[in-house]
């Protein structure tokens, strides 16, 4: 039996596969197979996209993964791939089409300071454009296509991009209470275009004084991954709820017992900003959703992928977009924080 090993260092936000179709023939004899990653965003200055190769063996000549993927030259092709991206705008629902834009082309840079792990490191080569991607507005969608060229062939992908002008954060102040409760308050926040899923994460930060060392500190909740049908749905609006004890119970796991000393003689203080609440939305694409749902592949495999929406190779290519807004909290939550045993102070 042959197996495959996908040689490549997986970017932190894309940790699993998503397909839609291959014509790759992993039990051949030996041959470069690509493996490609990419999310677009169009929020970002810089866009990068990993073009890897994946190497083979059989049980009559086998190799040590571990090891090969070492070997920086095991990873990458020689030189540089043509590799580009093509526009395409789907206006009030219609087909999509080509825009007249020029092909946005890749260029190469070398990334020096990856953290050591199975793969090579620090040294990493990625290729990557700082050319502008046209945002989603209303009634208005685009896609890209890459393609890279490989000896005669093309390797290609396409996704929707994901975000838009409408996308964002409504919720403008956090509430809690400090006494047990199961009332609930929610996070609302308009769609992003082309998005099927969300990930959500709510932090409270605060400062930490002991005698002269001043420590920032935070507690957080992480809702995890939510397809758009797990999350409320109201007025063109979507909302995630948590209990509104659910800060007190944070602060007394992080805390313990470790708060004043007496009224009179604090011997921790804690403080917190005006705006203490970051909310953080992740939006993602369905191609990366199903990459995520069909597989559970981290770092690299030793089996054939089950999907990938690689034309010509393995991996994935979509599109996901970021927002994150700093909020406050209510003056009853406030004045239960400067309850006692918490030790915040007013500053």
């Amino acid at each position: 039996m042959k197996k495959l090993f996908l040689s490549l260092s997986v970017l932190a936000c894309m940790a699993m596969f998503n397909a839609c179709s291959t014509d790759v023939e992993l039990y051949a004899d030996y041959k470069d197979i690509p493996v490609i990653y990419g999310l677009l965003d169009a929020t970002a200055d810089t866009n990068y996209v990993r073009i890897n190769r994946a190497f083979s063996s059989s049980n009559d000549h086998p190799i040590n993964a571990n090891e090969v993927a070492l070997i920086s030259d095991s990873c990458n092709y020689p030189g540089k791939l043509t590799a580009y991206l093509l526009e395409y705008k789907n206006t009030y629902g219609n087909e999509y089409y080509r825009t007249s834009r020029a092909p946005i082309f890749l260029d190469t840079i070398t990334i020096h300071n990856k953290d050591m792990g199975i793969f090579y490191a620090p040294e990493q080569k990625v290729y990557f454009t700082t050319e502008h991607f046209n945002i989603n507005v209303p009634n208005t969608r685009f896609k890209y296509r890459l393609e890279v060229l490989k000896d005669n062939d093309t390797v290609s992908a396409e996704t929707g991009l994901v975000g838009g002008a409408d996308f964002r954060i409504l919720t403008e102040m956090a509430s809690f209470r400090s006494d047990p409760s199961d009332n609930t308050a929610k996070i609302t926040f308009k769609q992003a275009e082309n998005a099927v899923f969300y990930n959500i994460i709510m932090v409270f930060n605060y400062t930490e004084k002991h005698g002269n060392v001043v420590e920032a500190k935070q507690v957080r909740w992480d809702f995890g991954t939510k397809s758009a049908d797990e999350l409320g749905y109201e007025e063109g609006s979507y909302s995630i709820s948590y209990t509104q004890n659910s800060l007190f119970e944070l602060l007394s796991d992080a805390i313990g017992s470790d708060t004043v000393v007496n009224s009179s003689n604090p011997h921790v203080q804690r403080y917190f900003d005006t705006y203490p609440i970051d909310i953080m939305i992740a939006a993602g694409g369905e191609e990366l959703y199903n990459y995520i749902q069909v597989n559970s592949v981290s770092g690299y495999s030793q089996t054939v992928p089950d999907y990938t929406n690689i034309y010509g190779g393995y991996g994935v290519f979509s599109s996901r977009v970021n927002k994150t807004k700093q909020i406050r909290i209510s003056s009853r939550t406030q004045l239960d924080l400067y309850d006692k045993p918490w030790g915040f102070v007013q500053q």
